[in-house]
Parts: C-alpha cells; sequence; structure tokens
C-alpha cells in the first residue's frame, strides 16, 4: 500500500505556500468581503498563513462561473469524452511531477507524517485520478426493445453543477475521490476545502490550469462550513452537494438540500467500525493489523476499527500484545523519518481527544497505556489503549478520531454480530480469522458499507466505499462512485416498424 518517501525527510524550511486566494474561472480572486482566516501548523499551533475567506458571495460567483462552463455549446460540453480523459490523466501526472511538494505542503498543513504524505495519500491521489481518466469514454447508456414500434435508448448525462464538500483528514484524496469521477462524467464544480487544511486543494487549482481544463469546470473557494458550505448546500441552482465529514454536518446538509431544490445528495460520514478478533486468528497479525486500524492517521480515520472485539479465550494476550505495540509507536515531528505518529489536526480535535480519554477513565474503562499529552507544543496525543470497555461507554459508541483504542470481550458469533450492529453507524467493519464460513457468516451478518477480512484499510479506487445508516448514502469509487454524478435519460422515438 505505501511507497518509501525519500530518504531526505529533513528540509531546511516549510515548503513556500504559492496559493492561498479563491480560485474561480481559472483566476485568482481575493474574497467578496476582503476575509481572510489563518491556517495553522498542527505541529506547533503557529499560524502558517492567511487564506482568502469565502462566503456567500463568492460562492455566487463561483456557482455562476460553473453555470456558464456547463452551458450547451461551451467548450466543457461539446469536449469529446475522451479529451477529458487526457485532462484528467494530465492533471495526474502533474501532480505525480510534484509529488514531493505536495506531500510536504500536505504534511505542513494537516501534520501527517511526511513518510504517509509521501508514500500513501500522493500515490493514491494520482491513482484516482488515472482510474477514472479511463472510465471517461466508456460510459454509455443502453437501446432497450420496449413494445410497440419505438426506438428507445439511454443516455448518461452529467447532473450540472455540483458542489463538494472535503475534510481535513486526506485532503488531497478527499478532494481527488470528489474531482475524479465528478469530471469523469462532465460536470462542473464549486469545491470547498476544510478550513484547517485548504493549502494543497488551491495548489491542485493551478495545475488544474495547467492540464489544459477550461475556465469555470473547476472552482475552488475556501471558506468555513456554516458560511461557504452552507451557502453550497442551499443554493437553488447547485444540482448536487457531495461531502464528507462528520455525520452532524450531514444532516444539516440533508436539510439544506430538502429546504431548497431538492438537490441531489451524497454522503460520507462518520464510522463507529467493529473490528471483530476470532480465537483461531493469526493473533500477532490481528494486533499488528488492528493496531494499523486504529492508528494510522492519527486515528484520523472515518472507517477507523474503534470497537476492537476480541474471543473471550485469547483476550488478555491480544490486549497484552496490543499495549505492547502502542508503547513503542513513535510518536514525533511528522518530518522524522521514523515517525508513526503526528500531532492531531487543530486544539478542537485535540481537545476531543482528551475529553474522550477522560470519559473513558471515569466511565470505568481500564487505561492500559497513554491518555496523556505528548511534550508542550502542537497537538500531540499519546498511543491510547483501554480494555474492559462495555458497550454503554462513551468511548464504545462516540466517533473518538484520535488515538484512542478500545478492546472488549466477547464469546458467541451470535453476540458479536448483535454488538457490532448496535450502532447509528455502519461504515466498515473486520473480520480475523482462519475460518471461511465463520467469515462469511460475519461479512453477511455485519451492516455496514465495506467488510475486511484478515485486512484493514484496503481502500482502492476500483472498488466501492460508503455507509449503512448514519454512515451516510450513496458510493464513492469503482464503477459504482460513476453513478453519484450521472443522470439517465430516456429517448424514445417511433418509428415506421420495429423488427427484430
Amino acid at each position: 500500500m505505501s511507497e518509501p518517501a525519500p530518504k531526505k525527510t529533513r528540509f531546511d524550511s516549510p515548503p513556500e505556500v504559492k496559493f492561498t486566494k479563491i480560485f474561480i474561472n481559472n483566476e485568482w480572486h481575493d474574497s467578496v468581503s476582503g476575509k481572510t482566516f489563518p491556517t495553522l501548523n498542527p505541529t506547533s499551533g503557529e499560524k502558517i498563513c492567511d487564506v482568502a475567506e469565502g462566503d456567500k458571495e463568492d460562492v455566487e460567483k463561483a456557482v455562476a462561473a460553473a453555470q456558464e462552463a456547463f452551458k450547451l455549446g461551451s467548450p466543457w460540453r461539446t469536449m469529446d469524452a475522451s479529451e477529458r480523459g487526457r485532462l484528467l490523466n494530465k492533471l495526474a501526472d502533474l501532480i505525480e511531477r510534484d509529488r514531493e511538494y505536495l506531500a510536504r505542503l500536505e504534511t505542513l498543513d494537516n501534520g501527517k507524517p511526511y513518510k504517509d504524505s509521501y508514500g500513501i495519500d500522493l500515490p493514491l491521489t494520482y491513482k484516482c485520478y488515472r482510474y477514472y481518466a479511463g472510465w471517461s469514454d466508456k460510459i454509455h447508456g443502453k437501446t432497450i426493445p420496449i413494445d410497440g414500434s419505438y426506438f428507445s435508448f439511454t443516455r448518461h448525462e452529467p447532473i450540472g453543477v455540483c458542489a463538494q464538500i472535503i475534510p481535513w483528514n486526506f485532503p488531497l484524496l478527499m478532494q481527488a475521490w470528489k474531482l475524479a469521477p465528478a469530471l469523469c462524467c462532465g460536470n462542473t464544480i464549486i469545491l470547498k476545502p476544510a478550513e484547517q487544511t485548504p493549502l494543497t486543494a488551491l495548489y491542485i487549482a493551478s495545475l488544474i490550469v495547467e492540464a489544459g481544463f477550461p475556465p469555470g469546470v473547476v472552482n475552488i473557494v475556501p471558506g468555513y462550513g456554516p458560511t461557504a458550505g452552507a451557502a453550497l448546500s442551499s443554493h437553488p441552482d447547485v444540482d448536487k452537494v457531495a461531502f464528507t465529514g462528520s455525520t452532524e454536518v450531514g444532516h444539516l446538509i440533508m436539510q439544506a438540500a430538502g429546504a431548497s431544490n431538492l438537490k441531489n445528495v451524497t454522503l460520507e460520514l462518520g464510522g463507529k467500525s467493529p473490528n471483530i478478533i476470532l480465537a483461531d486468528a493469526d493473533i500477532d497479525h490481528a494486533v499488528e493489523t488492528s493496531h494499523f486500524a486504529l492508528f494510522f492517521n492519527q486515528g484520523q480515520c472515518c472507517c477507523a476499527g474503534s470497537r476492537c472485539f476480541v474471543e473471550e479465550s485469547i483476550y488478555d494476550e491480544f490486549v497484552r500484545k496490543s499495549v505492547q505495540r502502542a508503547k513503542k509507536r513513535k510518536v514525533s515531528h511528522p518530518l522524522d523519518p521514523d515517525c508513526e505518529q503526528g500531532p492531531q489536526v487543530d486544539q478542537e480535535q485535540f481537545d476531543k481527544v482528551m475529553g474522550l480519554i477522560d470519559s473513558g477513565k471515569k466511565e470505568g474503562a481500564k487505561l492500559e497505556c497513554g491518555g496523556n499529552r505528548v511534550g508542550d507544543q502542537g497537538y500531540y496525543v499519546e498511543p491510547t489503549v483501554f480494555s474492559d470497555v462495555q458497550d454503554d461507554m462513551r468511548i464504545a459508541k462516540e466517533e473518538i478520531f484520535g488515538p484512542v483504542m478500545q478492546i472488549m470481550k466477547f464469546k458467541t458469533l451470535d453476540e458479536v454480530i448483535e454488538r457490532a450492529n448496535r450502532t447509528t453507524y455502519g461504515l466498515a467493519a473486520s473480520v480475523f480469522t482462519r475460518d471461511l464460513e465463520k467469515a462469511m457468516m460475519l461479512a453477511q451478518g455485519i451492516r455496514a458499507g465495506t467488510i475486511w477480512i484478515n485486512c484493514y484499510d484496503v481502500l482502492e479506487v476500483q472498488a466501492p466505499f460508503g455507509g449503512y445508516k448514519k454512515s451516510g448514502s450513496g458510493r464513492e469509487l469503482g464503477e459504482y462512485g460513476l453513478r453519484q454524478y450521472s443522470e439517465i435519460k430516456t429517448v424514445t422515438m417511433k418509428i415506421p416498424q420495429k423488427n427484430s
């Protein structure tokens, strides 16, 4: 999954921030209000730079640009589908060309280890654009043999103007998950990056121009959710909104879409994913993979394996080995070549994690290791493991989004299926076992959009991803992801005579 970063990961200075304005019609603009907001370095809490703060007036400009680019007869609408694919491939090539710079910028703004930005996020990003580049001229309808003397067929048409709101945990990758399928299908876009991490999204805007996309096809408006995000969600001329983030905000977006023009909505929301280890599993593999499932990206993954259910007969051994592994996890500056864990993204997230750790202690879970802040600067949290966790504790129910592992005990398959499903979420789950029948029983019994067996976080662009219940609606990635950005039109024409 990971590609090694260059050996030199100690840099004399942070990367230059080249773009901080709003991107509309392939041009850079100050916000209409003239306001800016700071983006902060999670390793220190210090300001990196100020970014133009888009709000309703800027959204209006961006929507107008996207509408103009989507008009019948425009360069974008009349472009060959294969040419859309060529532009997406060109964008992927430019991202790969600038891979080191983008990885450094992502680490500066987000705080994730540089080796992860370079070795995981960047390859997955340009692979996503290349995958959908290949689909561009392979999206087509069907001829349908309806009764009577008629010729009937379907067309797959772009939805139109799409608003896309992305989170801060994987800024480059989430931008690719949104832009690539939407552009592949021929839509135009206004994308709002998370206010915590706008910098790489704005740099990608410069590459969109360099790749040759026509003006107005992609517009990027940095700003806050309650202003810019709300304006996009409720705009009557936005045909679709796609959002990745919290379930709480997902509710607001659905309400805004319903109260405005009933726009098409795709949501990828929170999770509290069960990670189930049976007694017959390879325990060392299960321990290491469960560690990765929870602690990867500082625990800031919507699909993190955050409810670890372990069969009773191996529970004590699993806890002991998991604690040993957590204590070895290296927390350090993200540019350290050996860094496994950097800081949480900001003060708000740090405070949330520490508050939930405190609740675990108060509610009677056993703190096996961690639980404290690391250092006195930045938003670093010790890798934390709780055992003896009960299902009704806050740490077992709420999405922590941090490096906090909860390990629970179970006796039977029926019991663990019932407990795994006893949640409002349904994003992902995993099973560790050597028994194929048990694996299939659990995979079919757990209500979640993705089930991993003897692995975790295998998120490749070819396979769809999305959730059940309050974890969202619709699917991203793979051929299924194209359905979220296409309208199906039926065309039926009367003919003099139909012949088989």
